[in-house]
């Protein structure tokens, strides 16, 4: 019999022939409770790794450049059919010649080299071993080496990623400035400071190491060689060999890194000679006799079957490489427990800072000068990267060209530089020092005051050639705090800088390429998904750079569906960007992909009545009904509860909705557990009929109680089939059955700058049911619309590890909060619509040493790498805490990567996979100047939320303080004529007070200012899932003056005109009673207008004849036909795009009530219980100089 929907049944306890629900996720009884100790305290909470407490050698004179991105093989110890790397052992020494001097006892690869006529890529080999001979000004010298006059040799390194090359050490005129780097100046890594961040500032002990001598290279001065003798010498001497000849002690001072002696025949006086005058006269006199004997070098050159160009990585890999690959048992087993999911971003690099004004001149110490930067990190890769690099045969050799079917590998004909090119390369050196970066220029914070620079701050850039930039990740989908990778553990230590990720893996892109292919290529060994990184040894094999492994290319690999070629597997779309989705196959699924579903949980006490909210979500429910995600398949429920739980049945068939009441919340049961979710398509009328009666149905209630608890037990149990996502809305204190709560703020409390309690939940229900909800393939989202206390930091639990988002509307009201009402509605439209992402499950990987030990947003651990999401959406972001395990001294790249394995809301199983590259640096100086200050306080920012709630959140300012003041203190010992008075920062850093300070006088972490116990949890949660880009405007806000925009500047978006002022201090000296100025929160904006703005102004944008006419609440601004408006106008809107919050707008008049949250958020002006930017500058000082 069909009832109407105002007819109930009504159930009293469960029914007699309940249904069993069936999973395939191991559900638990209904009595089940958590075995103490069964889930992890937290997220992101794992026990750190011990660390080596060994300092590494510094090669702080060595200037490392990564090789080519092309391996060659060894064919002289590789064995038929065998998978390991090549053999290692070290052959017996090739003398070529006896050279005296230095040139005695260097080896040769020339007897090594390989080439055979069938073989289309001419592999040229050489031992592990012997050390590669080059020209240094080769070919290679145009994909980032020195074009010098000398020739290097390529020192060995075991265990080598990227095998570098060794140069002497840099003089005291370095490109960097001045002052040369060294472990004199370096820091000494005091105690650890009570009150800082865990792995932060750890102090390990360790040796200094002294800055290597300059090696010297010599030429005999008995006269002037024979070609082949020269070329000979060239050839074999290394610049690793002293000068043993007794003879030669004169040799002339070069910038060319080299001593070089002059020809007997010179006129050179051959001393070393103060003067740049005479210094540069010998350079010229130098020059003039190579060109008697250049000419028969050249033809010598084609005699030796020296490889000029063609510089290869031919180093073994750091891994053990196991001999057979992994069981295809283990193989299955790993994709099943991670479903490898991984993302990659291909996007271009930011664009560069816009230039800041010059401050006014002030005294600057030296900067501590970077040991090896002058040449960006990746200038040893080919400039084809990636895929190989051209391999031409031995200029004598005759083997014809290579087969045109692959392009890739023609030869080119090697050019040997002519004098004119060496007399440009060595008349171009300068006596005087390169300028050092920007981000190491020394900057005084207590006497510049305009540091904020006038436009965004944009991410640096990572220190590597141009075509490993362009195929870099993009920082907006993968951030690091340090674009230069520390080399070791203890390098860091010293920097006293937070080293982690901030990642955005699943957000909107506009251009992803999507991989069909049936074969995801990945190493056997680490599972890396293959991207740009990557080394191919040759068209059957790649190098993971992760784990050095070499792996085979499968077949279909080898065909390119983008051009429609054989043979160029380095040309896929897969090692061209370095963010791709790959269409996973059935061996990533556990079952069959699950359809959408989505169920909807709805407070219909007395208070949520009053309040309203029930007439804006059905609306909008209605009005995006056709475009919630999904398919065919997409199923919807809804349930409201007070103190009973009402289900709906919406089954096809019935001519209206049924409502189903359960009054027993102690034993929750569903009542039919078949007709409570449907299929969206085929119950639609009914939906419709059920959301148009909503908002009406419970208008005269006088239920004041709140069973959340037990509403939620009933969602468990009927989203436990399938998974998907349930949407919580409430808005007073569960008071009733499992879950109750109780007030636990003290309202004369909320302006204590002592003890701030119960930040953490007063009961674990909420968690534990978080956590069988997400083994369950389920996430809460919760909308707590509230006008009294409801303790969110209990309810935010049910979000924060079922992987759910929390959106907080605090003194919500449909009439008396119009912005809030507003802002509901807008939220709405982003939440229902916005793509998203079922069962998933997120891991991080990166390259050998480097470890993950804690992580930061809404999700449940699985493992130490593992995160499970049982929803993933566009606007969630993650952060990862890093350490340096073992020293990074085999390679100059390190790479990460962040595979997401999800459904789509299509049914499709997909893996986004993000791959980053950084460079690694064994100077101190190099570690500040890439610094990423904004990835920094964001990353320390989530620390300080889980210090708030672990200790208290005076531990978590004090914390937050000595970070400031430890990592300048730690940059203040390198420099050198420091000031005792100046409070010195490099570039790179000069925000990071100011940061600080924000973040202090932010809602979470603030005291001494009245802030409602919700309200600062709620800042808490926004820390720990925003991604950097929105989390930034909420830490420091942008201030624009908008009384005077202009065109000039502007920038086009979809054919409007968007003005760009300057951004402004956030300080009160900066307004004018004349003005009117914008400020952009993040999720609020407010337009302060001065007493005294151009009533022409207020007339044209706000659409008042005046400023006494102005109301006192207005959120809207009018659309009027004035110049003036439409700019304004387009420049809010072009604020508020791509926001997973919209900003709610307050126009706020001067000397109004309302201006006081506008003030709040002035930072650097004083308050009663905080300093002041400078007084907090000084305050910085005083703590280094204690």
């Amino acid at each position: 019999m069909q009832m109407p929907i105002n007819v109930c049944f009504s159930f009293s306890g469960p029914a007699q022939n309940q249904m069993q629900i069936p999973s395939g996720y191991g559900l638990h009884p209904q009595n089940y409770i958590a075995p103490s100790g069964h889930y992890p305290q937290g997220p992101g909470k794992m026990t750190s790794l011990p660390l080596d407490s060994q300092c590494g050698d510094y090669y702080s004179g060595l200037y490392t450049v990564p090789t080519q991105n092309m391996v060659t093989p060894n064919t002289a110890n590789q064995q038929p059919g065998a998978q390991q790397m090549y053999g290692r052992g070290p052959p017996a020494p090739h003398i070529v010649g006896s050279t005296p001097g230095s040139f005695q006892g260097a080896t040769s690869s020339t007897s090594h080299l390989h080439t055979s006529a069938s073989q289309p890529y001419s592999p040229f080999v050489n031992h592990y071993s012997s050390p590669a001979m080059y020209p240094a000004n080769s070919s290679v010298a145009s994909q980032g080496f020195p074009s010098t006059c000398g020739h290097y040799a390529m020192s060995t390194v075991s265990n080598a990623a990227y095998p570098s090359v060794s140069y002497p050490s840099l003089p005291a005129g370095d490109p960097y400035g001045q002052q040369m780097f060294t472990s004199q100046n370096a820091p000494t890594v005091g105690p650890v400071r009570e009150d800082s961040f865990p792995g932060h500032s750890t102090a390990i002990s360790h040796p200094q190491q002294g800055l290597s001598g300059c090696n010297t290279l010599s030429w005999s001065a008995s006269g002037l060689p024979s070609a082949q003798d020269n070329l000979t010498r060239n050839h074999t001497g290394s610049l690793a060999t002293p000068n043993s000849n007794p003879t030669n002690t004169d040799s002339l001072s070069c910038p060319v890194m080299q001593n070089v002696q002059p020809l007997k025949s010179s006129p050179v006086v051959s001393t070393v000679l103060g003067s740049s005058f005479s210094l540069l006269m010998q350079c010229q006199s130098f020059i003039s006799h190579l060109s008697c004997w250049f000419d028969s070098c050249v033809c010598a050159f084609h005699f030796t079957g020296m490889q000029y160009g063609d510089y290869v990585n031919n180093q073994a890999s750091s891994a053990p490489t196991p001999l057979s690959s992994t069981s295809d048992d283990e193989e299955e087993e790993e994709e099943d427990e991670e479903a490898d999911m991984l993302s990659s971003s291909a996007s271009s690099p930011a664009p560069d800072p816009a230039p800041e004004p010059d401050p006014a001149p002030v005294p600057a110490p030296s900067a501590p000068q970077p040991s090896k930067m002058a040449k960006p990190f990746g200038y040893g890769y080919p400039t084809l990267q990636p895929g190989y690099q051209n391999a031409t045969a031995p200029l004598n050799s005759g083997v014809p060209p290579s087969s045109p079917m692959y392009s890739g590998f023609q030869p080119y004909a090697q050019q040997y530089p002519g004098m004119n090119q060496l007399s440009s390369s060595l008349g171009g050196l300068s006596l005087q020092s390169s300028p050092q970066p920007e981000s190491l220029r020394p900057v005084n914070l207590t006497q510049e005051r305009n540091i904020l620079p006038m436009a965004p701050v944009w991410p640096p850039v990572p220190n590597l050639n141009l075509d490993l930039k362009k195929l870099n990740c993009s920082p907006d989908s993968f951030r690091c705090t340090l674009t230069n990778i520390p080399q070791t553990q203890a390098l860091l230590n010293k920097a006293k800088l937070p080293l982690g990720l901030l990642l955005h893996p699943f957000r909107d892109l506009t251009q992803l390429p999507v991989i069909t292919s049936n074969t995801i290529v990945r190493c056997r060994s680490c599972r890396t998904y293959i991207n740009p990184f990557v080394s191919f040894i040759d068209q059957r094999r790649w190098k993971c750079n992760l784990c050095y492994r070499v792996n085979d290319v499968p077949e279909e690999f080898m065909y390119n569906p983008v051009t429609r070629s054989y043979g160029e597997p380095h040309k896929r779309p897969e090692v061209q960007n370095s963010t791709v989705e790959f269409i996973a196959s059935s061996d990533y699924m556990l079952r069959p992909p699950q359809p959408a579903v989505y169920l909807f949980v709805l407070d219909v006490s007395h208070n949520a009545v009053e309040a309203g909210y029930l007439t804006i979500l059905c609306q909008s429910l209605l009005e995006n009904l056709d475009k919630l995600p999904g398919d065919s398949r997409t199923r919807i429920g809804f349930m409201t509860f007070d103190s009973t739980i009402h289900f709906y049945n919406l089954q096809e068939g019935l001519s209206q909705p049924q409502m189903l009441i359960v009054s027993d919340i102690d034993d929750v049961f569903l009542p039919t557990p078949d007709s409570l979710l449907v299929n969206l398509y085929e119950s639609k009328e009914l939906i419709k009929d059920l959301l148009n009666a909503l908002p009406n149905m419970f208008t005269n209630t006088r239920e004041t109680h709140s069973a959340l608890g037990p509403a939620l037990q009933a969602a468990f149990k009927l989203m436990s089939p399938t998974g998907g996502r349930v949407s919580v809305f409430q808005t007073q204190l569960p008071s009733l059955g499992a879950g109750l709560l109780q007030s636990r703020e003290d309202p004369n409390q909320r302006s204590s700058t002592k003890v701030v309690q119960h930040l953490g939940p007063a009961t674990d229900f909420y968690k534990k049911l978080a956590l069988d909800c997400s083994g369950q393939q389920t996430a809460v989202d919760l909308f707590l619309l509230s006008s009294q206390y409801s303790d969110l930091a209990s309810l935010a639990c049910m979000s924060k590890y079922s992987a759910g988002c929390i959106y907080y509307y605090p003194s919500f009201h449909f009439t008396h909060n119009p912005s809030q009402a507003e802002k509901l509605q807008k939220d709405l439209k982003r939440y229902l619509t916005r793509k998203i992402g079922f069962e998933a499950v997120m891991r991080i990987r990166c390259t050998k040493g480097l470890s993950m030990h804690t992580f930061h947003g809404n999700f449940f651990v699985r493992s130490t790498d593992l995160l499970s999401l049982a929803n993933i959406n566009p606007d969630a972001g993650f952060a990862v805490q890093l350490s340096i395990e073992e020293n990074l001294t085999d390679t100059s790249l390190v790479c990460f990567q962040t595979a997401l394995l999800y459904t789509s809301s299509k049914g499709e199983r997909r893996i986004r996979v993000h791959t980053l590259c950084l460079p690694v640096v064994s100077s101190l100086a190099d570690v500040y100047a890439g610094v990423d200050v904004q990835a920094a306080i964001c990353l320390l920012a989530n620390m300080a939320v889980d210090r708030s709630i672990s200790s208290s959140l005076s531990d978590a300012r004090d914390a937050l303080v000595n970070a400031v003041v430890d990592s300048l203190s730690a940059y203040g010992s390198t420099v050198s004529n420091l000031q005792h008075s100046a409070l010195i920062a490099p570039s790179s850093l000069k925000l990071f007070p100011l940061y600080v300070l924000a973040l202090l006088k932010q809602k979470a972490f603030r005291t001494g200012t009245s802030t409602r116990l919700d309200d600062r949890v709620y800042a808490m949660c926004q820390i720990k899932c925003q991604p950097l880009v929105h989390l930034m405007k909420m830490i420091h806000p942008n201030l624009y003056r908008i009384d005077r925009l202009t065109d000039e500047g502007a920038i086009h978006v979809n054919d409007r005109v968007v003005p760009q002022p300057p951004l402004q201090k956030l300080s009160a000296e900066k307004l004018t009673r004349e003005g009117a100025f914008l400020m952009d929160c993040g999720s609020v904006f407010y337009i302060w207008i001065g007493k005294s703005c151009d009533n022409n102004f207020i007339e044209d944008v706000l659409g008042y004849p005046n400023f006494a006419s102005i109301p006192q609440k207005m959120t809207h601004l009018p659309e009027l036909d004035t110049l003036s408006s439409e700019r304004a106008r387009s420049f809010i809107t072009w604020l508020r795009d791509n926001r997973p919050l919209s900003p709610i707008l307050h126009v706020v008049k001067d000397e109004s009530p309302a201006k006081t949250e506008f003030f709040q958020h002035l930072i650097e002006d004083r308050t009663e219980a905080a300093f002041s930017y400078y007084e907090f500058l000084l305050h910085i000082q005083q703590q280094i100089c204690k």
